[in-house]
Formats: structure tokens, C-alpha cells, sequence
């Protein structure tokens, strides 16, 4: 541990944390983490990642992470494939709960109002919930702002192009209720 009581440890077994002293953490990958983590996640590039928060007891037996995670990524465009960078700074929560109800097998279920709730496992690994929760925070569809899909159109020769209206299902429809109403 450092002098300012902030642990730079990943892995932490339940059985050996005290209920009344939180730990405070501070993950910071150097390069050759980063690259593996970027492989797996299939970014371009990832830079400047940082986990910093605290692990508490929560209740008797349950375990709360409260975390902010700070990483600049760099992904594929996804219409020109040109690199997009992008910062993320965002919170993680996560509860780990010794007593979590099972889920019935084969029936449907619904989703908790908490989705943070996890089971609480024999130790909690820092970097496992760190990379989920990079993964959770990547853009879904990164674009550059000055990247546009080109309009192109394929009729035969002769033939009017298609209109987009038209290929809507229920704009035909709409059509037709107007004219029997006699707005159309």
C-alpha cells in the first residue's frame, strides 16, 4: 500500500477484508496491459485508463464497488474506418450480494430495477469489473462528425427511383385513411 492508504492490488478475497475499513484502489495499466486489453476488446487504441474508487461492506455480508472509470479509446469509424477518439469518464457500481436470489431455470424472469447487483464471489478482481466496465462504456457506433453515407440509388434503366416514404410499411395505409377522410 501506498502512504495514502490506497491500494494498488487487483484481486481481493472476500475472507480476508474487514466489514469496517473500506479499501480505496487505484488501477493504472501500463502500456503492455493496455495493448492486451485493446486486443481483446478490438480497439484501435486505448490510452490514459484509469479505475479509482472503493470496495465497503455493505450491510453483514454484501460488498459495494463505487468506482469512476476514465480511459481514451480509439476505434474504427464505422462509416469511413478512419480512427475516432474518444474520452470516457464514467461512474461503476457495482453490489455484490452474498444472498442473491437464483434465477428459475427455463422460466423467464424479469430484470431487477437494480442491475448492478451481482452474486458476491470468493474474491473480486478489479481488472475483470474494470475491462467490463470499459466495455460497457464504448461507443456502440463511433463516427467521425465529418463522416456521411453517400446516397446512391440502383433502378433499372427507365424506372423511377424508389422514394424513402414508399418504403416505409404503413405509409400506404396512411395514404389510403386520408382519402376516406377526405383530406387527401
Amino acid at each position: 500500500m501506498t502512504q495514502d492508504s490506497t491500494s494498488a492490488r487487483t484481486v481481493y478475497r472476500i475472507a480476508e477484508l474487514s466489514a469496517g475499513r473500506p479499501v480505496r484502489f487505484a488501477l493504472r495499466p501500463g502500456k503492455p496491459e493496455m495493448e492486451r486489453i485493446a486486443e481483446q476488446l478490438g480497439l484501435s487504441g486505448l490510452r490514459k485508463v484509469s479505475f479509482t474508487g472503493t470496495l465497503a461492506s455493505q450491510g453483514k455480508h454484501d460488498w459495494r464497488l463505487d468506482a469512476t472509470l476514465g480511459a481514451t479509446v480509439i476505434q474504427p469509424c464505422v462509416v469511413s474506418l478512419e480512427p475516432v477518439t474518444t474520452r470516457l469518464d464514467t461512474p461503476v457500481e457495482r453490489v455484490f450480494v452474498a444472498d442473491m436470489p437464483g434465477t428459475p431455470d427455463g422460466e423467464e424472469i424479469e430484470m431487477p430495477e437494480d442491475d448492478s447487483a451481482e452474486p458476491l464471489p470468493e474474491a473480486i478482481d478489479l481488472t475483470a469489473v474494470m475491462i467490463e466496465a470499459l466495455t460497457l462504456a464504448l461507443p456502440d457506433y463511433p463516427r467521425r462528425d465529418e463522416a456521411a453515407l453517400e446516397r446512391t440509388e440502383f433502378t433499372p434503366p427507365g424506372a423511377d427511383p424508389i422514394r424513402e416514404e414508399e418504403t416505409k410499411p404503413f405509409a400506404a395505409l396512411a395514404s389510403l385513411r386520408d382519402k376516406l377522410d377526405g383530406k387527401g
